[in-house]
């Protein structure tokens, strides 16, 4: 089987190169076929410009004629080392919430200064969320360094800001790389411009993050059904992380109690020995132990259920009163709970924080001590994502999520 590629947020402030990068990236890895290529320069002709990578993304004629990207999107490619998936968020105060939403699925993060501009209000705004949702890995790209004249000072300068900026909210592991993404300098092939500088491509920067396969992390098998068929119930889910095998012992929560894996049944085979992280099947037990959807099975000793744990919430509509029941969802776990705030702000003023508030409004970020009214099995964030987000709801309705710490 096949794991999951990276997923690496891009983010940075409006007109920084985030989609001229994408675009870059992609042509330079192969990833962006000649067809798609002819169609850019046609769209580039068209409204008077060169050939621009920046329209591998902004698919939409609105976004083309307004010259920015306003959605989320998410694109696949190769170094041949590893496979990636980056997810473009768009860098502009209107749409940092869709900052926010690519931030919360990703493992590590590109984040691109202007060297003309250097840093500014909104990537100081974007480090802090990039902390928030979790983000221990990151690479700075110094973008459009052939307007600088590939100035050494310009770069060190930058990466001394950078530094000293990281450093404030917690993230340690970081790689500084000046490029042209405009001219592929410095992104896939080495610069013979910047003679000064002897760090990693970009691609290079990339490859050495470091990333523990899903495959690799402990088993995670929520239970969305149990079907009864002729031969006994069948578990069926989605290995949200890990590797399960016959024979392999395991606990169900939040229940408790030791259960064994008879069978692995996935369509069209009857029997599998194992599956793995990303895999749909279903599951027979040697013991006729009563499982519903909303059970979890775990390795034996692994993890344990709640009815407390801390989190950072995102919310979006309404107001909220801390302290007042709300209904979450983790996988196919569900539960009342209740949201205590400790502290919030605006993602737009980040710097302007609230500690222990009544409430919060749209589009502000919280964190909060979350109690459950009913067992509840959770992970961080960092550790096993699918175990680590939740959906917050009102009267059936998404008002919320939120991340565990």
């Amino acid at each position: 089987m096949t794991d999951a590629p990276l997923p690496i947020v891009i983010t940075g402030s409006m007109d920084h190169g985030k989609s001229t990068l994408i675009g870059r990236l992609l042509y330079d890895t192969g990833a962006l076929q000649e067809e798609r290529y002819a169609e850019i320069l046609n769209s580039s002709t068209e409204l008077g410009k060169s050939a621009d990578f920046a329209f591998v993304l902004d698919a939409f004629e609105e976004e083309r004629s307004r010259g920015m990207t306003i959605d989320t999107s998410q694109i696949f490619f190769s170094s041949g080392n590893r496979n990636y998936l980056l997810i473009d968020a768009p860098g502009h105060k209107e749409f940092i919430r869709n900052m926010v939403t690519g931030a919360s699925h990703a493992e590590a993060a590109l984040l691109l200064v202007d060297a003309c501009e250097g840093i500014r209000a909104q990537t100081r705004r974007h480090v802090h969320l990039l902390s928030i949702v979790g983000i221990k890995d990151l690479c700075v790209v110094v973008n459009k360094m052939d307007l600088v004249g590939f100035d050494q000072t310009i770069f060190d300068g930058i990466v001394a800001g950078m530094t000293e900026l990281l450093s404030q909210v917690g993230i340690e592991r970081f790689t500084c790389v000046p490029t042209s993404a405009l001219h592929g300098i410095n992104v896939v092939k080495k610069s013979v411009e910047m003679a000064w500088y002897s760090g990693p491509t970009l691609l290079e920067a990339l490859d050495t993050l470091r990333f523990k396969p899903f495959t690799l992390r402990s088993l995670r098998f929520p239970v969305q059904d149990v079907y009864d068929m002729d031969d006994g119930p069948v578990l069926v889910g989605r290995v949200e992380s890990g590797e399960v095998f016959r024979g392999m012992e395991l606990e169900l929560l939040p229940g408790g109690g030791t259960v064994r894996v008879k069978e692995i049944r996935k369509f069209p085979e009857r029997d599998l020995d194992r599956a793995g992280f990303g895999e749909s099947i279903g599951l027979v037990l040697t013991e006729d132990t009563p499982v519903k959807r909303g059970d979890l099975l775990v390795p034996l000793g692994d993890t344990r259920h709640c009815r407390e744990f801390a989190a950072n919430v995102f919310w979006f509509s309404g107001s909220y009163c801390s302290g007042e029941p709300v209904m979450i969802r983790c996988v196919t776990q569900e539960t009342s709970a209740t949201l205590v705030l400790e502290n919030k702000f605006d993602p737009a003023e980040i710097e302007k924080r609230i500690d222990n508030p009544d409430g919060m409004e749209i589009g502000e970020i919280a964190g909060v001590r979350v109690h459950t009214e009913n067992d509840f099995v959770v992970d961080p964030f960092t550790s096993i994502p699918e175990m680590g987000r939740f959906v917050i709801e009102r009267c059936g309705i998404p008002v919320g999520g939120g991340i565990v710490l």
